[in-house]
Order: C-alpha cells, then structure tokens, then sequence
C-alpha cells in the first residue's frame, strides 16, 4: 500500500484493530485522498481543502487487493463535499475494477451520505457492490454536535434509498456509544435504524482520539454491549457486532461468509432495480 501512495482508514483514523483485521486478509482502503472537507468532531482524519480527485487511484486500489490477495475489502472515503456526485465516480470504478482482477473478493463499501443525493448514491449502487454501508454514528439528539456538517436526514436518505435502489444489495451500518446517549436512546435509534431495512448493524466505543475532539462521557461494560446485540437481534438485524473496540469493518469477512451462506440473506449480487420510491432528505 506505500507503494501504491495509498491511504487507509486504519492508519488515517487509529483504529485498534489494524493488526488482528490486516492479519486476517481484510484491509479498508480510504478514497478520494486524505483530507476531508468535514471537522467531525469524534474523527481523527484530516479536515480542510482537498487537492483534485486522482482518477488513477481506483485501479491502484483494486491492483493493491489483487496483490494482497484479499478475500474481503472494505473502501470507505473522505467527504468531498465541494463535488456534486461527491467523488461516487470513483467508488463505481474501483468495484468494477475489482470484479475484474479478483473476482473472488467481496467488496463493501462505507460511503458518505452525499448530501443526500440520490443520482451520486445510484452511481455506486449501478456498481453492484456486496455490502453498502452509511454509519449514523451517534442518536438524533447528539448528531449536530458529534458531526455538525452532517444531516440525519441525508443519512437516514442514504440507508432507505439504497436498500429501494437494490433490494438484494445487504446494506449496515454502526453506532458509537460513550458521547452522553443513554441505554434507551441507542435501543430507540436501533429501533429507527431497523425500520429503514438496514441488515447489519455495529456498535462500538467512542474513545477520544486527542484533547480536541468530544470527551468520552461514559464508557459501556461489556455486559450492556451484549445487551445490545442481543436486542438487535431480536429487532430482526440479520448481523449486529457490538463490543467496546467494534468498528465499521471489524469482522466484516465473517460477516460477507456467514450472509452468503444463509438462505434469507444471500450475496447474489443481484442487478440494481427500483421498487419504491426514493425518500427526500426532509421529513414530510
């Protein structure tokens, strides 16, 4: 990866995982550079003016997965928030690239919300990817103050429309917990999360990554993050992983396994069709 130039979220954002996941063949590969045009105040990525998209950096990428023989990969980006299609270009071309040199790699995908637009969500969807996930991050009450240039509402948006776009394409996303929520303001979040037919769901432990972002304000036992997991099963997620250091892409290889191999959740791949209508980014 140093010597494609390439970035990872495992370095970019300090994740406590890097080792155990890049031993066991699953690596999550940042796109669209290393400076997001977001200052989300739980992550450690660089924020700021990015340079111009490097249209090259698909197929670097995708020769990287091929060269490390990769069995599952997890692509995830920074906001460019000064594009309209939001750097989706790029995530399409990577996955079809992939499809080529290592057909036997399943790709996920952890995407921005795109200010909620549905023509840049589509152009990733048309790519078919196994696993398209959009994390929430925290519950509605705190998310201006965790990531302030975001919208729940074009979250919300991103999950609902992608699971319309493709209805076989499994769609997840993750929480944090530690930043002031309450046991039953994640169990209602959950609830609302499972009500978009969202099929995987992760939940893990804010840890504060410097003195200048959020403060941890508590930290969960690992009895109550079973107690979650637990719930959401019961809420009917096909998949939940939650424990203190669970993170977007922590076991996402035993996930893409476990959902092939079960008949009410298969990876098919199947092709992108429209069954519903799309929701708007505001609530009627």
């Amino acid at each position: 990866m140093e010597n494609q130039s390439l970035h990872t979220v495992c370095q970019e954002a300090l994740c406590p995982n890097r080792g155990e996941c890049w031993g066991a063949g699953t690596a999550t590969f940042l796109l669209l550079g290393d400076v997001c045009t977001r200052a989300c105040k739980f992550c450690d990525v660089k924020h700021g003016q990015p340079g111009p998209l490097d249209w090259n950096e698909a197929e670097r990428v995708a020769q990287s997965i091929k060269a490390m023989q990769l069995e599952h990969a997890v692509v995830t980006s920074v906001n460019r928030d000064e594009r309209r299609d939001g750097g989706a270009p790029i995530f399409a071309a990577l996955i079809r690239r992939v499809r080529e040199l290592r057909p036997e790699c399943s790709v996920e995908v952890l995407i921005p919300d795109f200010k909620g637009s549905l023509e840049a969500l589509k152009i990733v969807i048309d790519a078919r990817p196994d696993i398209l996930n959009h994390n929430l991050e925290t519950i509605p009450r705190l998310f201006k103050s965790v990531q302030p240039q975001s919208s729940y509402q074009a979250s919300r948006a991103t999950l609902v429309n992608a699971k319309k776009l493709s209805p076989g394409t499994l769609t997840k996303s993750g929480l944090m917990v530690g930043l002031g929520d309450t046991m039953a303001e994640v169990k209602e979040t959950m609830v609302e999360i499972q009500s978009w037919d969202v099929d995987i769901l992760t939940i893990g432990q804010y840890l504060q990554p410097s003195v200048n972002h959020l403060p941890v304000e508590r930290f969960y036992t690992p009895e109550e993050f079973e107690e979650l997991k637990e719930y959401g099963l019961e809420l009917g997620f096909k998949w939940v992983e939650s424990a203190p250091l669970v993170r977007s892409s922590y076991h996402a290889a035993e996930q893409v396994k476990a959902l092939r191999a079960r008949p009410d959740a298969s990876l098919a791949r199947p092709k992108t069709e429209e069954r519903d209508k799309p929701v708007s980014t505001h609530r009627s």
